[in-house]
């Protein structure tokens, strides 16, 4: 296929007007008229990602985060992003990321995040603009009401996370739910307005914490553990395509102790 090819196929469900004003989703790297025959799937786009692409012959990366979030005014080996770019261009490996135009689409990011603990009925919980066929996080019901306790169990379960931060609700019986994939507590607000008594989502700050107790159960998981099912979603929609492989490098940086 040539890459133009598979990204007509990942903007058909996320195209880019989705993305949020300050993201860089799209093309990082590479000429569209080109050839692929080896697609590598992760989450981050990191040198060891990229010597994993080289390695295992692919043409291309796949991403959730773009790899270029601001302006590159050198590329002399001097930062992270920059050595990926070099051995990307010198080893013909394009790279595309679909961040925030793949959040908003209702089976992208959070619609997987609701698939995996169970959820029905989903709608897009802040859609953008007046269009409630996307935007960001979703809300939506469990099959039957569960206590808190479980709940917490069942998301460590489904997200295999090493850990969960989190604030009891107003009340401990859970059974609408609303989430968000990445770093998406401002949207608390907009799950309690909505009836929800739980909100899922990552990169919890303290004071959100302090402001949700007692108001909806506030559950804080990992940023990566959020988002990293995103390359099945890529997998998924390149399926008898071309060949993907999903990366055994990417991970989360960050270590419990």
């Amino acid at each position: 296929m040539l890459l133009q090819d598979i990204i007509d196929i990942i903007e058909s469900v996320a195209p880019l007007s989705w993305q949020e004003e300050w993201d860089n989703s799209g093309l990082q790297v590479g000429n569209r008229n080109a050839e692929i025959k080896k697609v590598l799937l992760t989450t981050d786009v990191t040198e060891s990602v990229v010597s994993e692409a080289m390695r295992l012959g692919c043409d291309l990366i796949i991403s959730h985060h773009p790899l270029l979030f601001h302006g590159l005014k050198q590329l002399c080996g001097q930062t992270t992003q920059a050595r990926c770019v070099e051995t990307a261009i010198k080893n013909n490996i394009a790279i595309y990321s679909s961040h925030t135009a793949m959040d908003a689409w209702l089976n992208g990011v959070s619609g997987r995040m609701a698939e995996k603990i169970g959820l029905t009925d989903c709608r897009i919980l802040v859609p953008s603009g007046n269009e409630d066929e996307h935007g960001l996080g979703v809300i939506g019901r469990l099959p039957q009401p569960m206590r808190l306790s479980d709940l917490l169990a069942q998301v460590k379960s489904a997200f295999d996370a090493p850990v969960l931060r989190y604030v009891p609700g107003k009340t401990d019986t859970m059974e609408t739910i609303a989430l968000c994939g990445g770093a998406g507590a401002e949207f608390a607000q907009a799950a309690i307005q909505q009836g929800a008594e739980a909100f899922i989502t990552a990169d919890v700050k303290y004071h959100d914490f302090l402001d949700m107790a007692g108001n909806i159960a506030l559950i804080d998981m990992d940023h990566w553990v959020s988002e990293h099912f995103t390359r099945d979603i890529f997998k998924e929609l390149l399926a008898n395509q071309v060949t993907t492989i999903i990366s055994q490098e990417d991970k989360s940086p960050i270590c419990i102790y």
